[in-house]
């Protein structure tokens, strides 16, 4: 299973949206996806369709109380699209597990021994705190969505610094799958200088694929919906869909064909 952590320490650039719609145009591409909601809002979980009531076992059981991953997923409404719900109880988590051995492994010892899920994408909290050090050290890629604005740039560069800090003490092999450019607005010049400036920084760890502002990708999650889903043809869908098939080409070839 390739496990791909979608994380920003900024909140509000679209990775909630991003973590959705990519897992759901990779199962309906045939993967069998697994989705982790690791962020205490858990609107991962209710915009694939899970109600807070129907989350009886939750991420935070995984991490604080070692219960197995077997035990807590949840069949989305998605073909082919399994959920690891999160409940506000996650919030606690990290105070729990400050005094707990080895606690940046959690997660990583859940996902070691899992089958059944050709892809694994975790939906990390909007901070660079315990629950995304747990997904970076369980994750082999990351996944950056970027809004494109003008403070970018220097969020990207603490979360970069991060990524370095993790391979240097928990996780050698954690690499960066690609970076999205998100609520793109080409009738914003602000947004192209943006994303000339990331792309003349970071060449061609920038994804060709952007995800433009739609108001169908934010209506969707209302319905408990993917925008895939809630309107497939819209130009929020086929940016995801576009961005999907960039993602696959640049994962490992092996593991793809496996």
């Amino acid at each position: 299973m390739i496990c791909i952590a979608i994380a920003n320490q900024k909140g509000g650039v679209g990775k909630t949206t991003t973590a959705i719609n990519i897992a759901t145009a990779m199962a309906a591409t045939g993967w069998k996806t697994l989705l982790i909601d690791l962020d205490p809002q858990g609107n991962a979980s209710t915009g694939i369709g899970l109600d807070a009531a129907h989350r009886d076992m939750s991420s935070y059981d995984v991490l604080v109380d070692e219960i197995p991953l077997e035990d807590c997923l949840v069949p989305s409404k998605i073909p082919g699209l399994d959920l690891l719900p999160a409940t506000v109880d996650l919030s606690g988590a990290e105070v729990e597990l400050v005094g707990v051995e080895d606690r940046t492994n959690r997660l990583r010892r859940a996902l070691a021994e899992h089958r059944g899920h050709d892809v694994c994408f975790i939906d990390c909290p909007p901070s660079l705190g315990l629950l995304t050090l747990n997904a970076l050290c369980a994750a082999d890629t990351l996944l950056v969505p970027l809004q494109c604005e003008f403070f970018a740039l220097e969020g990207l560069s603490q979360l970069l610094q991060t990524v370095e800090q993790v391979q240097q003490r928990f996780n050698p092999d954690l690499g960066i799958v690609g970076i999205v450019l998100t609520m793109f607005d080409r009738r914003n010049r602000l947004t192209d200088q943006v994303a000339d400036d990331v792309r003349e920084c970071l060449g061609n760890l920038v994804f060709e694929s952007v995800i433009p502002r739609n108001v169908r990708l934010s209506e969707a999650p209302s319905h408990g919906l993917p925008a895939l889903v809630y309107d497939h043809a819209c130009p929020g869908s086929r940016a995801y869909m576009a961005l999907a098939r960039e993602l696959i080409g640049r994962l490992p070839q092996e593991r793809v064909a496996a």
